[in-house]
């Protein structure tokens, strides 16, 4: 039978816009697993496999290639005399070097070990934890192949600058010479290397998020999605350019970002070049309409790509069970489960796909035990045969008529969607990129190049998934700040004001408990300009902008309160503000979704008197005078949902969005029996 191993290497990308890493996880996984997954390989000479390497991870890894501290928040603070180092940066730094797995990394250094315990560190002490901290991420293949590394973990204690300075030149040319020894393996023909679409988006999602509920019907979409086909095309096609730069040739391969596959994105992936895919055995199963597992061991084609599907049970046992197990045990019964599948059919051909890094710091020995005796093994059987993928698309495959919508989570998209955050997350795109589309025109070419950067940092699929409840981080808060960094850039290169929900932590989203107050009943105000009475707005909803605003926001813009409502034929606003602060706007624009409803009124047709705007057959009345006010026409609104938002604008920048929070959604025919909601 044949076997094909697909070894997947990614880490989310943790540059800001200043393009310095805010993590060190790259660093980390390049001194641990990155070459150890292939050296340990090549130890076995009659062994192939495939490696995917994605993206994010080859322009994260080439940062630390020269002065990696000056590329990397973390080492630049390593590199730092310890006094210099302020209180909350030493917190952080401490944070990061206590997240070392215990039990199989940090007993592996006594010296580490009894500082890991430690709740106090003098400057002594701290020093070497860094240190330590670093020397314990270093791979096999640094601990008995290179002499600083083995010599400072020898040296046990007391290190000083010079072997900080030494240790990290050591690992920045260590690191360099990575993508250079997977070229050297292809042209051997020992690997193929494949890649994934440029910074690990869904493509299913992007291309459609409709494919959610194709895969769930369960499942809560984002409101107001729009197709994003034309990144989902740059992300393949950037990453196809990006990996000729690196590797001197084409992929012809990719494992789309977390399996994720539907028709239309596997048809976009083959008019971009690529011969074959990799996928989840459940996409298989719905696609059959059958479970049957005597299905799974064959490549397939579907629209002349080939589609290889992944055995789930084979894979886990690797990457969840056998960190557990003795070596030689778990080596034996992997082999014991591929004689079953090739006692069936010796044609069979069984796919193994999984994250090539993270699964091995839970290994003794970071997994090197456990290769070197399942390889060994491997070698040793004369009835399988390892095949790398440039191998396995010259062999015979099976039609496929139909192919499901899913990835390698239980074949859905849940993971990274139908959860209040992650679907927030969305919304929080679909909002940035219409407000793109409005004032792309006003644009130079130069910063539309930028913001398109930002919009496919932001569609990572990564955010996604440390976003809801079914996955936890220490640093979840960090990628949540790196997210929505994206999108805050994007409204600076527009020298548009952001929505103040991208300044406030998704995953703790609870602003509506504070500063929005619902509509009660229907109200009937006169537009005058005036605040007549108390009562003429009783009853109405009030969203206090004065409270959106985090530590992170810095321009607060001229609207302080916002009060709405409606009657049968009209809905109304008033902004409260500083009047003077206001009538320094020049326009208003009033924005209407889904009908796409977008009108720009001047100030001057209103200031200190009353204007009426007709587009699209509705009406707008605007009156100021001591405050605000706005009646708009609803009869000529066929739909019962529609979403409000409102742009002030002053000589051609936006110095204020409203709501602050995004979009306020309104039901046109509730009768108060529910509430609003945003």
């Amino acid at each position: 039978m044949n076997l094909s191993f697909i070894w997947h290497m990614h880490q989310p990308d943790y540059r800001n816009s200043s393009d310095k890493m805010q993590m060190p996880w790259v660093f980390l996984h390049a001194i641990k697993d990155y070459y150890d997954m292939a050296w340990m390989l090549e130890r076995h000479k009659e062994l192939k496999a495939t490696f995917n390497i994605t993206p994010p991870l080859i322009n994260q890894l080439k940062l630390y290639y020269e002065k990696p501290h000056e590329n990397d928040v973390f080492l630049s603070l390593w590199m730092q005399d310890i006094p210099n180092i302020s209180q909350t940066d030493r917190i952080w730094m401490i944070k990061i070097c206590k997240s070392t797995p215990y039990e199989t990394m940090v007993k592996r250094l006594p010296s580490y070990e009894k500082l890991y315990n430690k709740e106090h560190y003098d400057n002594s002490e701290f020093f070497d934890l860094q240190v330590l901290f670093i020397l314990a991420w270093c791979g096999e293949y640094l601990r008995t192949n290179n002499r600083v590394v083995d010599s400072l973990i020898k040296k046990e204690s007391n290190y000083n600058q010079m072997d900080k300075e030494l240790l990290l030149g050591e690992l920045s040319r260590f690191i360099s010479g990575i993508f250079d020894y997977y070229k050297s393996l292809y042209n051997d023909g020992r690997i193929s290397i494949s890649t994934t679409p440029l910074n690990h988006p869904i493509l299913p999602l992007l291309m459609d998020m409709n494919n959610a509920t194709k895969a769930n019907s369960s499942t809560n979409l984002p409101k107001q999605s729009i197709s994003l086909e034309d990144d989902a095309r740059l992300h393949i096609q950037r990453a196809i350019e990006l990996f000729e730069e690196t590797f001197g040739f084409t992929p012809e391969g990719f494992w789309p970002a977390e399996g994720g596959v539907d028709e239309k994105s596997l048809t976009l992936l083959k008019e971009c070049g690529v011969k074959w895919v990799a996928t989840d055995e459940a996409i298989l199963f719905k696609s059959l309409n059958s479970s049957q597992r005597r299905n799974l061991y064959a490549p397939y084609n579907f629209n002349d790509v080939c589609i290889c599907f992944r055995d789930r049970k084979l894979s886990d046992l690797i990457g969840f069970t056998y960190r557990y197990w003795d070596a030689s045990k778990a080596a034996k019964h992997f082999l014991s489960n591929l004689a079953s599948i090739n006692e069936e059919d010796s044609n069979n051909s069984a796919f193994v796909i999984l994250d090539a890094e993270n699964a091995w710091e839970f290994f003794p020995n970071n997994a090197f035990d456990f290769f070197d005796a399942l390889y060994a093994n491997l070698e040793q059987s004369h009835w399988c045969k390892t095949l790398h993928m440039d191998d396995v698309i010259k062999l015979a495959s099976k039609p496929l008529n139909s192919l499901a919508a899913g990835s390698w989570i239980n074949g859905e998209f849940n993971t990274w969607v139908g959860h209040r955050e992650k679907t927030r997350a969305w919304e929080l795109i679909y909002l940035t990129k219409r407000d793109y589309n409005r004032h792309v025109l006003n644009l130079k070419d130069e910063v539309k190049a930028k913001i398109t950067e930002h919009f496919l940092f932001a569609e990572c699929s990564d955010w996604f998934w440390w976003y809801g409840d079914d996955h936890f981080s220490d640093f979840a808060s960090e990628f949540d700040t790196l997210f929505r960094s994206h999108l805050i850039d994007i409204y600076k290169l527009m020298n548009v004001s952001a929505p103040s929900d991208l300044f406030n932590p998704i995953s703790k989203n609870r602003s509506s408990q504070d500063f929005w107050i619902k509509p009660k009943s229907h109200i009937s105000p006169p537009v005058n300009g005036v605040k007549d009475s108390f009562f003429e707005w009783l009853g109405c909803g009030v969203v206090d902008e004065s409270k959106l605003f985090s530590t992170m926001d810095k321009v607060r813009g001229p609207v302080s309160k916002i009060l709405y409502g409606q009657d049968d034929t009209y809905v109304y606003f008033a902004f409260e503000s500083n009047i003077q602060e206001l009538y320094e706007c020049d326009t208003i624009t009033v924005i209407i979704e889904p009908i796409k409803f977008s009108k720009s009124i001047k100030f001057s047709a209103f200031i200190d008197g009353y204007c009426e705007e007709k587009f699209m057959g509705i009406s707008i009345e605007i009156s100021s005078r001591s405050i605000m006010e706005m009646r708009i026409d609803k009869s000529f609104i066929d739909l019962d949902i529609v979403e409000f938002r409102f742009e002030f604008t002053k000589e051609d920048n936006v110095v204020q969005t409203l709501p602050g929070f995004g979009e306020l959604e309104i039901d046109l025919k509730t009768n108060y029996n529910k509430n609003w909601f945003v």
